[in-house]
């Protein structure tokens, strides 16, 4: 049964992505326009096709085929982790990770790039970077399990 939890909150979170990157950068043709104010200055959807990893770290190396690999690899080594842990977070955490993580994966077979759009800037400082829906549950998963993780209750490993 947690097999199945986490798998169907994978999809959920994996779809969330799909869905934000369909309607900013096909519908709302993001690839093209390259840039669309939000909530200017805090919040534009900037495009960036990201070949590397965070902050573009290894963008000038194609890396591709090894990045999707480690997704899928950490996604299912997670996945065995999780099924064995108390509580509702590691479930739900673990289903956030491997659900972007897949999604960014997905990006990379699809497009041979990870589709970041999402740029946040504040208080007279213009951010370069972007990301993605799948970099946020990835980033919120890790620290739901660090969060539960610490409270001792939730995650014994």
């Amino acid at each position: 049964m947690p097999l199945l939890r986490i798998a169907i909150a994978s999809l959920v979170f994996f779809g969330l992505d799909r869905l934000s990157k369909i309607i900013i950068v096909q519908w709302l043709d993001l690839a093209t326009l390259q840039r669309l104010p939000a909530w200017p200055p805090y919040l534009n959807f900037v495009m960036a096709w990201n070949k590397g990893v965070n902050f573009g770290f290894l963008d000038g190396f194609d890396a591709r085929w090894l990045l999707v690999a480690l997704s899928v690899g950490v996604s299912v080594a997670l996945m065995l982790w999780a099924r064995r842990q108390p509580g509702w977070a590691p479930l739900l955490a673990s289903g956030a990770i491997i659900g972007g993580a897949l999604g960014n994966a997905y990006d990379r077979v699809v497009y041979g790039a990870v589709a970041d759009y999402i740029n946040v800037s504040c208080c007279a400082i213009d951010n370069p970077y972007s990301f993605n829906v799948a970099d946020v549950w990835i980033f919120g998963g890790a620290m739901l399990l660090v969060l539960a993780h610490g409270s001792g209750k939730a995650i014994k490993i």
